[in-house]
C-alpha cells in the first residue's frame, strides 16, 4: 500500500510538472525562430527584417516568449497544486501563487532581520521581492505543500460564528501562514541543501560522457513509469542540469542566454536535452516500425500499417514517441531495453560529436528550429548517426521478432454506425466507452491526462476491461498502484480526456 501511494506521488508529480513544461517547450519555439531572425547572418541576407514593423514585431516576441522563462517557479507552485489537487483544482492553484508569494516576501523578512550573515545566498528580485533565489525548487515546495493542505483542509467545516472561513477559504489561509513559517526557515537552512544538490549535479557534469549515457538510458527506461517527466523537470529547471551565470537547470540557462552567449558556451547544458532524442525518435524509432510492420502475419498488416503510420508521424514530426513504445515494450521487453540503451547513445553520441541543439522536443520541428536555423548547432551530426540507428534499429527489431515469432496486439475497433455520426458525437461514443472500460461511472474516481496518457484513478481495477479500452485506440496501459491506470492514446489524448470529463458530467 505505501509502494502504491509513493507511486501515484510522483507519477501526479509528473504530470503536474509537465503543465509549465509544455507551455515552455511552446514559447521555446517561438523564441528560437525570433532568435534564428535576429542572428546577423539572417539579418545581413534578408534585410527588410532589420527595419521597420517586422523587426518591432520580431524582437516583441522575442522579449514576450523570453520573460515565460523567468517565471518558471511561480509556474510549478501553480500547476503542481492544481495538477494534484483531488478537487477544486481552482482553488488549489490561486493557493500556490499565493503560498509561493508568502514564502518570498517571509523569506525577505527573515533575511532583513540581520540576525547572521545571508551573504553565501544567492538574492535576486523575484516578483517585486529581494529574497533568496531558489530557483525552481521554492515553486515546487510551495506546490508540493498547497496540494497536501488544499486535499486535506478544502472542505473543513467551522462552526457557524466562524463558518465563513471553512472549506475553500481555509485553503488559502492555511497556506499562507504554513508557507510563510516556511520561508522564514528556509534562509538558515537553504545554503547546506543548495551545495548538495550543486554537489550532485557536479559529479553528473564530471561522469562526462557516461553521465550523459546514463541518463538519456534512465530517461528512456522510465518511460512505461512516466516517471520520465520528474527526471526530466529536475535537471532542466535545477542545479542538476547546471547553473551557469546565477541560472539554474539546463532548459532554463539554454533558453535565457541562446542569443546572448557564443552557441558554443551551451553545449555542457544542450547534452541533457532535446538533441540526444532525435537521432531515435526522427530516425531510430521509424526504422523500428518498419520492422514492425513487415513482421507482422498477413491478416494484421493492415491495421498494423495504420497504427505504425501514425505512431511514426507523431515521433518524427513532434517527439511523442509512446503510441511506437507501447506498441512493443510489453510483447518485447527485450527490445524495449535495446531501446533504452540505444537511447543513452544517442544522448552520449549527441554530446561527444559537440552538438548544441536544445529545447525539449526531439521532433523535427525543434530538429530545424533549434538545429538547422541556427549558425554553430552542428546539426548535421544528428542526420548521421540517425542514418546509421536506423539499420541497427530495422534488423535487431526484425531479427528479434521473428525469432521469437511476436507479432503486435491490434484489437478490433467497433464499426461508427455506417459513418452518420458527426465528429463530435464519435468522441463522446468513444467517451463513454472509455468509461465502460474503466469499470463505469461509479469505478472512477478522478481523470487526468499528460501529453500522451489518460490517467484515472479507480475504485476497483478488477473492473477495468483492457479489452474494451483498446478497442477505443488504446496503444497499451500502465498501472504503478492498485487504483491508478494510465491509458495511452498519443497526442489525441487531450480530446480524449475531455470527452471522458464532458461525458463524467452529465
Amino acid at each position: 500500500m505505501k509502494k502504491n501511494r509513493l507511486m501515484n506521488f510522483f507519477s501526479d508529480l509528473g504530470r503536474s510538472l509537465m503543465m509549465p513544461i509544455a507551455a515552455l517547450a511552446a514559447c521555446g519555439i517561438v523564441l528560437g525562430l525570433t532568435a534564428a531572425l535576429t542572428k546577423p547572418q539572417v539579418l545581413a541576407a534578408v534585410p527588410f527584417i532589420a527595419s521597420g514593423v517586422p523587426y518591432f514585431v520580431i524582437t516583441t516576441l522575442k522579449s514576450v516568449s523570453n520573460i515565460v522563462f523567468t517565471l518558471m517557479p511561480v509556474l510549478f507552485a501553480i500547476s503542481i497544486a492544481m495538477g494534484m489537487a483531488k478537487e477544486d483544482k481552482g482553488v488549489a492553484a490561486f493557493a500556490g501563487f499565493l503560498g509561493y508569494y508568502a514564502f518570498l516576501v517571509a523569506s525577505q523578512a527573515s533575511i532583513n532581520t540581520g540576525v547572521m550573515d545571508f551573504s553565501a545566498l544567492k538574492i535576486s528580485s523575484i516578483l517585486g521581492v529581494e529574497t533568496v533565489d531558489m530557483g525552481a525548487t521554492a515553486g515546487i515546495i510551495a506546490g508540493l505543500v498547497t496540494q497536501a493542505l488544499h486535499n486535506k483542509f478544502h472542505k473543513v467545516q467551522f462552526p457557524a460564528a466562524i463558518a465563513f472561513y471553512g472549506g475553500k477559504r481555509f485553503v488559502a489561509l492555511i497556506v499562507i501562514v504554513t508557507m510563510s513559517a516556511i520561508g522564514l526557515v528556509m534562509p538558515f537552512v537553504w545554503e547546506p541543501i543548495s551545495m548538495c544538490i550543486n554537489g550532485l549535479g557536479s559529479i553528473i557534469h564530471a561522469a562526462g560522457a557516461f553521465g550523459v549515457f546514463l541518463f538519456g538510458f534512465l530517461e528512456r527506461l522510465l518511460i512505461p513509469t512516466g516517471l520520465h517527466h520528474v527526471l526530466n523537470s529536475l535537471f532542466r529547471t535545477t542545479p542538476l542540469g547546471g547553473v551557469y551565470n546565477g541560472v539554474e537547470g539546463c532548459l532554463n540557462i539554454f533558453l535565457q542566454f541562446v542569443d546572448k552567449v557564443p552557441l558554443a558556451e551551451l553545449k555542457q547544458f544542450t547534452q541533457f536535452l532535446g538533441q540526444g532524442k532525435m537521432p531515435f525518435m526522427m530516425f531510430g524509432l521509424p526504422a523500428a516500425a518498419l520492422a514492425i510492420y513487415q513482421t507482422s502475419p498477413a491478416e494484421k498488416k493492415g491495421k498494423v500499417k495504420a497504427l505504425m503510420i501514425a505512431g511514426v508521424a507523431a515521433s518524427f514530426v513532434s517527439g511523442i514517441t509512446e503510441p511506437l513504445e507501447f506498441s512493443f515494450m510489453f510483447v518485447a521487453p527485450a527490445l524495449f531495453v535495446f531501446h533504452a540503451v540505444m537511447g543513452g547513445i544517442s544522448f552520449m553520441l549527441m554530446s561527444v560529436l559537440g552538438v548544441i541543439v536544445g529545447n525539449t522536443g526531439g521532433g523535427v520541428i525543434d530538429f530545424f528550429i533549434w538545429g538547422v536555423f541556427q549558425p554553430g548547432s552542428n546539426w548535421y551530426w544528428i542526420v548521421i548517426v540517425g542514418l546509421v540507428f536506423m539499420p541497427i534499429y530495422y534488423f535487431v527489431f526484425k531479427w528479434y521478432l521473428t525469432k521469437k515469432n511476436i507479432s503486435i496486439d491490434v484489437a478490433d475497433e467497433d464499426g461508427d454506425e455506417g459513418g452518420t455520426l458527426t465528429v463530435d458525437e464519435k468522441m463522446q461514443k468513444i467517451a463513454a466507452t472509455i468509461i465502460e472500460g474503466l469499470g463505469g461511472f461509479d469505478n472512477i474516481v478522478t481523470v487526468n491526462n499528460c501529453i500522451s496518457r489518460l490517467r484515472v484513478d479507480v475504485k476497483d481495477m478488477s473492473a477495468v476491461n483492457e479489452e474494451l479500452l483498446k478497442k477505443t485506440g488504446s496503444m497499451g496501459f500502465v498501472k504503478p498502484s492498485a487504483t491508478h491506470i494510465q491509458v495511452i492514446y498519443g497526442p489525441k489524448v487531450e480530446a480524449i480526456a475531455d470527452a471522458v470529463r464532458s461525458v463524467m458530467k452529465y
